[in-house]
């Protein structure tokens, strides 16, 4: 059974992007090593600052759309909530 997620990087300056995968480790890794032309190189979105993962790649899709959608302070009130300091979650899916 594959693993689908929605995620949030972040830069530095708190600049959100929102993308979904089914390999979470190695799209952070990506992101942090091997930028893709794009706006999470122009913004240097580096941080991995929230997640959720599902085995159904259509409610992770849908949930992205969702997110998406959301003005700014919603979708900081959903990273508060479960990551009040914004630490990168990245180097805890390592260890896992």
């Amino acid at each position: 059974m594959r693993t689908y997620y929605v995620y949030i990087i972040s830069s530095a300056s708190r600049i959100l992007y929102i993308g979904m995968t089914n390999d979470l480790i190695k799209r952070v890794y990506t992101h942090k090593n091997e930028p893709i032309d794009g706006f999470t190189k122009k913004y240097k979105c580096k941080k991995l600052i929230y997640f959720e993962q599902s085995s159904d790649v259509k409610s992770i899709i849908e949930r992205e759309k969702q997110i998406k959608r959301w003005n700014r302070n919603k979708k900081i009130e959903l990273i508060n909530r479960l990551n009040p300091e914004w630490e990168d979650l990245s180097a805890k899916l390592e260890m896992t």
